[in-house]
């Protein structure tokens, strides 16, 4: 494919006599995307085959602002933040017939207007010396949709969305003699569709929401850190990729639940280790005469660092990432993508005042894996059987990069 990118941003903050802050920013982008697929090969087309361009051209454009005030709630100490964002797309997005880099048709295009114009507040409270913190606050996002089919002017139009998210925590620590705290959270967030999907699922919903439920324990002991969690997420409609034209699509309501756990350990001064899991114990659509699980998505995801900190010019990290098999059809388990363990190495040594030798070894032990995995039907040649399958994005192999930085002025 071809991606071109540039962006403009700026800053502003000030900060009050009385511990007020005021922070703005705002940026302009465009950006021009041309991405060449061919998934399912001559599965539709037999003659020309079934390869692909989409286009995305957009102009976008965003401001943030946010005020905090600390202050006093009788005898607790306090934080209220106030805000707003604003965000404006300008999108051209289409999708072609093609042979080689040269489109032989229009499937999609459309000229699609998306803003999304949010306000927010929150308060933080802190009681009994700050044993016990809680947290709420509200927001709402407001969408407009304006989308001007040039194939099928019909399916074009002006659609508006929004949605109310609320949110809140609690901490309580029953002593600052024992570091183990208890936590309990509540958020909600919510997901658009993208251009894509605007323009060619017009008559689908805009917008979801998705609620969060956490309940967990932290604790800190010399060395030790830990933390420990269980959630439940709700969504009102699950977000599907769909590979056969590159889209998103929401499909039902669905559930998901497990846990995390996370620790780190400060083996010495300038050795340390960390590492942490997620399990989802069960994730599946709600509703219907039977039960559908959300495929395409691990259950079990895990990281560890080792990481060596300034020891005699030397600092580096070895890391490790891995996810378990998991379902590509929500109705057959046997259909499964394949997990991997990966793991890559960081190495930088300063070798003088501003000079610094670094070595990155990516995939270090070489491993074959695949970065994405799904599962629908293709052919594999203009005249062979139609079959399902599972098409896979290899992962990188072992690659070696060496660099020096320079570093000029300063101290």
């Amino acid at each position: 494919g071809r991606v071109k990118l540039g962006t403009t941003s700026v800053y502003y903050s000030k900060l009050r006599a009385n511990g007020d802050t005021f922070k703005a920013d705002g940026f302009v982008s465009r950006s021009l995307l041309d991405l060449f697929s061919n998934f399912t090969m001559y599965l539709n087309d037999p003659v020309n085959g079934d390869a692909f361009q989409q286009h995305d051209s957009r102009l976008q454009q965003g401001l943030n602002a946010q005020y905090t005030h600390p202050q006093r709630l009788g005898s607790a100490a306090a934080v209220l933040v106030v805000g707003s964002n604003f965000h404006d797309n300008e999108i051209n997005v289409s999708l072609y017939p093609r042979q080689g880099r040269v489109p032989t048709g229009v499937t999609t295009r459309a000229n699609a207007h998306v803003t999304n114009a949010a306000g927010y507040a929150q308060e933080s409270v802190s009681l009994f010396r700050g044993r016990l913190l809680l947290g709420a606050g509200v927001r709402f996002d407001g969408f407009r949709f304006d989308v001007a089919d040039r194939v099928n002017p019909a399916r074009g139009g002006v659609q508006a969305a929004g949605r109310w998210q609320g949110k809140g925590s609690a901490a309580f620590t029953a002593s600052h003699r024992l570091p183990f705290t208890l936590t309990a959270n509540y958020g909600r967030g919510i997901n658009s569709v993208d251009a894509r999907g605007v323009a060619q699922k017009p008559d689908q919903p805009r917008l979801a929401t998705t609620d969060f439920y956490q309940i967990g324990t932290s604790s800190n002991f010399g060395r030790v850190g830990i933390s420990t969690d269980v959630f439940l997420i709700d969504h009102s409609n699950e977000q599907v990729y769909v590979p056969d034209d590159g889209s998103f699509e929401f499909k039902g309501p669905s559930r998901a639940y497990g846990y995390e756990a996370k620790a780190s350990v400060a083996i010495t001064r300038r050795l340390s280790l960390n590492g942490g899991l997620t399990k989802i114990g069960n994730a599946f659509f709600k509703g219907g005469d039977h039960r559908v699980y959300v495929d395409s998505a691990p259950h079990f995801v895990a990281n560890a660092a080792l990481t060596l900190a300034a020891w005699q010019g030397w600092s580096g990290s070895l890391r490790m990432r891995a996810i378990n098999h998991y379902r590509l059809d929500g109705d057959d388990p046997s259909v499964a993508a394949s997990g991997h363990t990966v793991f890559d190495l960081g190495i930088a040594k300063q070798i003088r005042h501003g000079v610094e030798f670094n070595l990155s070894l990516d995939n270090l032990t070489n491993r074959d894996y695949y970065e994405t995995q799904n599962y629908f039907e293709s052919r594999v040649a203009p005249m062979a059987p139609v079959v399902a399958r599972i098409h896979g994005t290899p992962g990188y192999p072992l690659a070696v990069v060496v660099g020096m930085t320079f570093r000029l002025g300063g101290k």
